[in-house]
């Protein structure tokens, strides 16, 4: 008998996820969707079953919901849920990165049909919108899942074990907690990524070259500002308290830090820069933590056509898998840099000889 997953938001995550499930045996995939352009798109690629725009006419049939949407549209979705008449249990779950209001309405359901067992897998990409799925996306992310405080373990393992073709990495957490840390983690670096994109833009007033000499590290470590703003303003308004909190901490910090540009020594700023480095050296979960890592390798290239594929075409032919490849760097005309990123140290240490014995300038991120 097959299980009814209905995927309500079929956007960047809930397309994603209804492909790494549509080939599961025993599983029937309903996408709802109120943009009818997404639904046309998934049903002419086959990303699930079938399509429907009636929320409450398809999760009566649904064994599971899958609320793929901002957290404010999710949270109305449950609401939706609880004031349908359901004749049969639903394992109801969201994947919304900010947790307390979704739990909030999940503590007063009145409804004894439905299980609800908060979720968030942590992946996503610059891209939005169902044109931008991948069935692959959550491949070693971190999956956080929060149960009700009345949810049994064996609904936990059921969702995990439909969850599983999506190849994350499942742990449990409270959901305080959880947004606390996803808080730090994910949520307030991108609003300082924002903050110093405004930054660059005032100054531009002042030096028109700017946007030509944003590279490198500029570039690396605002990307995140380069986000859906819809969904991040969803997320910040959702967890507003705690990013005031954040925020808060943040100027006190940067208040110290430009006492100790003002006034501070070189060995003063010498110890400032290496607290950070070791401390950012320590995140790695190759030795703690649950954020996934890699381990590196910095190879120099010359900008011309297929330089890039033959190093890829090099490593592929001794069998070597790459994690994830990054171009850095790249100006016309000269050098630039990739960054290539594998699951293990071997095949670092591998790669980083190979390329050297073929000629290429590396370097090995420790």
């Amino acid at each position: 008998m097959s299980q009814k997953v209905l995927v309500a938001g079929l956007g960047l995550i809930g397309g994603s996820l209804a492909l790494s499930l549509k080939d599961t045996k025993g599983v029937y995939l309903i996408g709802y969707d109120t943009k009818p352009s997404t639904l046309e798109y998934a049903k002419m690629n086959a990303i699930v079953d079938e399509v429907t725009d009636d929320f409450r006419t398809a999760v009566k049939h649904a064994d599971v919901c899958i609320l793929a949407a901002p957290v404010s549209v999710a949270v109305e979705l449950l609401k939706t849920i609880d004031q349908v008449e359901l004749h049969d249990e639903i394992l109801v779950t969201d994947v919304t990165s900010v947790k307390k209001p979704i739990m909030d309405v999940a503590h007063q359901l009145q409804s004894d049909q439905i299980t609800f067992i908060g979720g968030h897998p942590m992946a996503g990409s610059h891209k939005h919108g169902i044109q931008a799925a991948k069935s692959h996306l959550f491949e070693n992310a971190i999956y956080v899942l929060s149960p009700t405080r009345h949810c049994h373990q064996a609904k936990v393992d059921q969702l995990e074990a439909l969850l599983t073709p999506t190849n994350s990495k499942f742990i449990v957490l409270d959901p305080d907690e959880h947004d606390e840390m996803t808080s730090v983690i994910s949520h307030f670096p991108h609003l300082i990524a924002s903050s110093l994109v405004h930054q660059a833009r005032n100054w531009q007033k002042k030096h028109a070259y700017i946007p030509k000499l944003a590279a490198g590290g500029f570039r690396d470590i605002t990307r995140i500002a380069s986000s859906n703003p819809s969904m991040w303003k969803d997320i910040f308004f959702q967890n507003k308290e705690k990013m005031s909190q954040l925020l808060t901490d943040w100027i006190d910090e940067m208040k110290d830090l430009k006492e100790l540009i003002d006034t501070g020594g070189q060995d003063q700023i010498y110890a400032y820069l290496d607290e950070a480095k070791d401390y950012r050296d320590g995140l790695d979960s190759k030795k703690k933590g649950a954020i996934l890592s890699y381990y590196d390798i910095y190879v120099d290239i010359f900008d011309q056509p297929g330089a890039i594929l033959k190093v890829i075409e090099l490593l592929a032919k001794h069998d070597i898998s790459l994690r994830n490849i990054e171009i850095l760097e790249i100006r016309e005309g000269i050098t630039g840099v990739l960054r290539l990123s594998f699951q293990d140290k071997n095949d670092q240490q591998m790669s980083d000889a190979l390329l050297q014995k073929y000629g290429y300038s590396t370097m090995i991120d420790e």
